[in-house]
C-alpha cells in the first residue's frame, strides 16, 4: 500500500507533546530585524497576496540551497527526502491529519487544484461521470481554479454550476443559503455533482466561510467529493482537517505561514482517495503516490519544502506561538479596518468574526470606482504616489439590487487590508491618509486615468 512506502515516513507518527514554546518572547525590536529586508519606506499592507517570510528562515533556506550546490549527490541521496518528510511531520501534525502520507508538499494551491481536477477530468474523459454532471464552486473562487475546470473538466465534457457568495455579506446563513440553491440547480435535471470546491478564506472579497458546515451539508446532498480551497489558511486560522470533513485540503505555507514563496500543503484523505493521484509534472517517481511524486519533480530548488522547522521554530518565538500570531492579527485588522471605516465614512465588508487577518473596507463613493480597471488604476496610483501596497475591488452591483450607501452615494469599492505581525499603527494611516487626500482633492479614478 502507498502508505507502507518508507519515503513517505513513519505513518504511524504521533507527537508526543506540542512543540515547545519558547520561554523568552520575541520583542518587537526581534520583528522589526526579522523583516529589515522589506522596503523601509512602502506601507506593506497586502500580506495576502504574496506573503512574508523573516530573516531567520531565509537564512535557513540559503543553508539548504548552499547544502545542494556543494555536493547535490549527497544532498538528493541522502538529505532531501528526509527533510521533505521532516516537513511534511510537521505539517500532518499541525492540521490533524491521521497520517504522514495523507499530506504532500506542492508549489502552491494552483497545482493542487490542477492535481484534483486532473483526476475529475480523466473520470469525465473515460466515461466513469455523465456529460453534463457538474463541478460546484464559489462564483469569486480563486481565477487560477476557474481555469483549471476550464482546462480539464469543462472540455471533459463536464459543466460547472457556480455560488453566488453574497457581498457585502452580514451572517454566514446567507452563504449556507445560497450553497443549498445552488446544490438545488445543480442536481436539476438528473445531474450530478461530482466535486464541490469551496474556499476556506476567499481571496477576493476576502470572507472567512463556514467551511465546516458546508461541507457537512455536501455530504448530506450526496456530493462525492469536497476540496476545499484554503489557500490563505494555515497561520490565520485554525486548520483541522479531520473536523472540516472534505476529501482534498489545499493551504499555501508561504501566505500566512512564514516560508519562503513557493510552497502549499495539499491534504488528501486517504480513506476517500485512490492511487489515481498525480503530480501534472510526470518524474520517475510517477505511480509510487502523490506525496512521492511531489516531493521529485525533476532539478529545481526545493529549499521552500524544506525550511518548515525553522518556520515552526520562529513563530514558536511569539506569545502563544502560531495561535497566538492568529489572534494577534485578527484584533489588528479589525481594529485597523475599524479605523478606516470611522475615516472615510463607510462600512465593512463582513462582520469581524468572518475575517481572519484580512477585511474589506469600503471606500468612499466620491473616488467613482466603477470598474475593474479603476481598481487596477488605483491600486497602482496608491503604490506610485503614496507608497501603499493595498488590493482594491470593484463590487459590481447586482440587478435590481441597492447597494451600500455612504453619505455621497453607493460605495463600489473596497480595500484588502491584510495584517501580520510586522505591520505597524502608520501603515495603516498612510493609507487613509492616501485616501483622505484624494477625496479633498476631489479626485475620481476617471481622473487618475488622465495623469
Amino acid at each position: 500500500m502507498q502508505h507502507d512506502d518508507p519515503r513517505n515516513g513513519e505513518s504511524t507518527h504521533r507527537s508526543s507533546k506540542k512543540p515547545k514554546i519558547s520561554s523568552q518572547f520575541i520583542t518587537e525590536s526581534d520583528i522589526r530585524d526579522e523583516f529589515s529586508h522589506h522596503h523601509p519606506r512602502v506601507a506593506r499592507i497586502n500580506n495576502g497576496s504574496f506573503g512574508s517570510c523573516p530573516g531567520s528562515v531565509l537564512a535557513a533556506q540559503r543553508h539548504w540551497q548552499l547544502q545542494f550546490l556543494r555536493q547535490p549527490d549527497a544532498f538528493y541521496f541522502d538529505s532531501l527526502r528526509d527533510g521533505i518528510t521532516a516537513s511534511r511531520k510537521i505539517i500532518k501534525d499541525l492540521i490533524n491529519a491521521d497520517h504522514v502520507d495523507e499530506v504532500s508538499l506542492v508549489d502552491n494551491a494552483t497545482t493542487a487544484a490542477a492535481i484534483v481536477l486532473q483526476r475529475i477530468g480523466r473520470s469525465f474523459a473515460e466515461g466513469k461521470f455523465q456529460k453534463n454532471d457538474t463541478v460546484l464552486m464559489l462564483h469569486c473562487a480563486y481565477e487560477a481554479v476557474k481555469k483549471s475546470i476550464q482546462a480539464y473538466v469543462t472540455r471533459a465534457g463536464g459543466s460547472v454550476i457556480e455560488v453566488r457568495l453574497p457581498f457585502p455579506v452580514n451572517s454566514e446563513e446567507e452563504i449556507i443559503s445560497e450553497l443549498k440553491k445552488s446544490i438545488d440547480e445543480g442536481k436539476s435535471n438528473g445531474r450530478r455533482i461530482r466535486l464541490a470546491i469551496i474556499d476556506h478564506i476567499t481571496s477576493m472579497p476576502s470572507v472567512v466561510i463556514p467551511v465546516k458546515e458546508l461541507v457537512r451539508i455536501c455530504r448530506a446532498e450526496g456530493i462525492e467529493q469536497v476540496f476545499v480551497d484554503a489557500a490563505h489558511a494555515i497561520g490565520s486560522v485554525k486548520v483541522d482537517v479531520k473536523e472540516v470533513g472534505a476529501d482534498f485540503y489545499v493551504s499555501n505555507l508561504h501566505k500566512w505561514f512564514f516560508c519562503p514563496p513557493s510552497v502549499a500543503f495539499l491534504y488528501c484523505n486517504k480513506s476517500t482517495t485512490s492511487s489515481d493521484l498525480h503530480h501534472p509534472v510526470v518524474s520517475h517517481e510517477y505511480g509510487n503516490g502523490l506525496p512521492i511524486e511531489s516531493s521529485w519533480t525533476g532539478t529545481r530548488d526545493y529549499s521552500s519544502q524544506l525550511v518548515v522547522p525553522a518556520v515552526l521554530e520562529f513563530v514558536n518565538r511569539f506569545e502563544g506561538g502560531i495561535e497566538g500570531i492568529m489572534k494577534r492579527n485578527h484584533d489588528q485588522v479589525v481594529k485597523m479596518g475599524k479605523m478606516l471605516v470611522e475615516s472615510w465614512g463607510t462600512n465593512l465588508g463582513s462582520p469581524p468574526e468572518m475575517s481572519a487577518a484580512m477585511i474589506m473596507v469600503g471606500l468612499p463613493s466620491r473616488l467613482c470606482l466603477n470598474s475593474e480597471k479603476d481598481a487596477l488604476k488605483l491600486r497602482s496610483h496608491l503604490r506610485d504616489c503614496y507608497e501603499v501596497e493595498v488590493p482594491i475591488f470593484h463590487q459590481v452591483p447586482k440587478d435590481g439590487e441597492e447597494g451600500v450607501r455612504d453619505k455621497d452615494g453607493f460605495i463600489t469599492g473596497y480595500v484588502r487590508i491584510s495584517h501580520q505581525v510586522y505591520n505597524t499603527l502608520e501603515d495603516y494611516e498612510k493609507l487613509r491618509d492616501a485616501i483622505n487626500q484624494l477625496v479633498e482633492d476631489g479626485k475620481t479614478c476617471k481622473m487618475l486615468f488622465k495623469e
